[in-house]
């Protein structure tokens, strides 16, 4: 009988501690559930994005774009829910070709902190906004004053003799409001061709949702008329209208002014038709 270990006592020793260690990603999950947190509540304390945090604990790292990011996420991680980041970070290195040298720059990786982006102020944009706001605003003028040219000529037309000096132009009515909406010009009346349905809505005495469509039922215009502004629509034979707060329009139809006692609040259903103004 021979003295000394025995066959199964020479046997290599078999270290079972490193395959009982859970992987990096599930001892961050346990430590995550044992700490009571949500995804969503790592997430809101390191910036590290919901699906890299549910890959991570699934060790699934390519996500994270490289083995220096994901080393940044491991030791985020692991301090949000209270665990030693370095026996995690040596294990990702054991299997992961080891610690990636230093980088000398500054701190490669800050946990995708959201932070506004710095930009120089956009000139082209800025030019364009500015020339469309001058032809705007040229166009605008020109219509203007076209306008008021062909009213004083229509006043003429009609009879009244034109006088010199200031009198020429229109006197102001005093017994409106100044913020209210002017009237449409004599010419623009004058003008309203006898061929087709010419209807103005000018929202003198408040804001009001207006919607206007052809004959056709195609919509010509479906929004909110502020105070002070107006619409004009035309169509061969029928404009039909709704008006959302009938009481703060004023409603010209073929030259001729709309004389209804809208109530204020009421919403009024409107067709007119060619020559004179005809209520659907």
């Amino acid at each position: 009988m021979s003295i000394g270990n025995s066959p199964e006592d020479e046997r290599p020793f078999e270290d079972v501690s490193e395959e009982a260690r859970p992987s990096v990603g599930r001892a961050l999950k346990e430590a995550r559930l044992a700490a009571g947190l949500t995804v969503d509540d790592v997430t809101s304390a390191t910036r590290v994005r919901v699906a890299i945090v549910h890959a991570i604990e699934a060790d699934d790292f390519a996500p994270c774009g490289g083995d220096v990011y994901a080393r940044g996420h491991i030791r985020n991680l692991a301090k949000a829910v209270h665990v030693d980041p370095v026996p995690l970070l040596a294990r990702f290195d054991a299997e992961h070709g080891g610690r990636p040298a230093p980088t000398p720059a500054a701190p490669l990786f800050e946990a995708e902190r959201i932070r506004p982006e710095r930009r120089g102020p956009n000139w082209t944009a800025a030019m364009v906004a500015a020339i469309v706001v001058v032809i705007g605003f040229v166009g605008f003028t020109a219509f203007k004053g076209g306008g008021d040219d062909a009213g004083a000529k229509a006043h003429v037309g009609e009879g009244s003799t034109p006088t010199t000096g200031t009198s020429a132009s229109p006197t102001p009515k005093s017994s409106k409001p100044a913020d209210a909406a002017p009237a449409p010009s004599d010419s623009a009346i004058a003008a309203a061709p006898q061929d087709k349905v010419t209807v103005q809505v000018s929202a003198a005495n408040g804001r009001s949702w207006i919607s206007a469509k052809d004959h056709n039922g195609r919509m010509l215009f479906d929004g909110l008329l502020e105070k002070g502004e107006s619409k004009t629509f035309q169509d061969s034979s029928k404009v039909n209208l709704i008006l959302g707060d009938a009481g703060a329009i004023q409603l010209y139809v073929n030259g001729k002014k709309i004389e209804d006692q809208f109530r204020p609040g009421a919403v009024e259903r409107l067709t007119y038709t060619k020559g004179d103004p005809q209520v659907g």
